[in-house]
């Protein structure tokens, strides 16, 4: 029905690795008499899933360390009326806090140091602002 996940090119989670849950909500779908169960929630063991190398499992625990609870991640979907759309922004919401959690970390930022004219360049503007409100006073004779 729904199938595996794919977070990034190279990280697919097995069907098997998430857990589904219904349950009645507030909003679009929730409010009517007759309703199926309108609250999607999609959750995923992150300790325990094959699609996530060792790096990349740590990587996903400590940044998502807010919002594990006993290592299972749990996203929750409820602002569409079909039961088939909350599934699907629950897919994408999970598989993008996936891919923030086990990109690699950005570079870091080579240190750099203005140059000798650029600071030149800053004191005799600051030279000139403070000539320009030192005439603006009033004479002391």
């Amino acid at each position: 029905m729904v199938g595996p996940l794919r977070v990034t090119r190279s990280i697919v989670v097995p069907e098997g690795d998430l857990r589904w849950r219904f349950s009645r909500s507030s909003g679009p779908g929730g409010q009517s008499v007759n309703t199926a169960d309108s609250r999607v929630e999609l959750s995923l063991d992150v300790t325990t899933t094959t699609a996530l190398g060792p790096i990349q499992r740590s990587r996903a625990m400590e940044r998502l360390a807010g919002r594990l609870v006993d290592g299972v991640i749990t996203v929750t979907a409820s602002e569409h009326r079909s039961q088939l759309r909350k599934r699907e922004a629950a897919l994408e919401r999970l598989a993008a806090l996936l891919a923030d959690a086990v990109a690699p970390p950005p570079p870091r930022r080579r240190r750099t140091k203005p140059s000798r004219a650029a600071v030149e360049r800053r004191l005799a503007a600051k030279r000139r602002r403070a000539l320009t409100k030192r005439l603006r006073r009033p004479d002391d004779d």
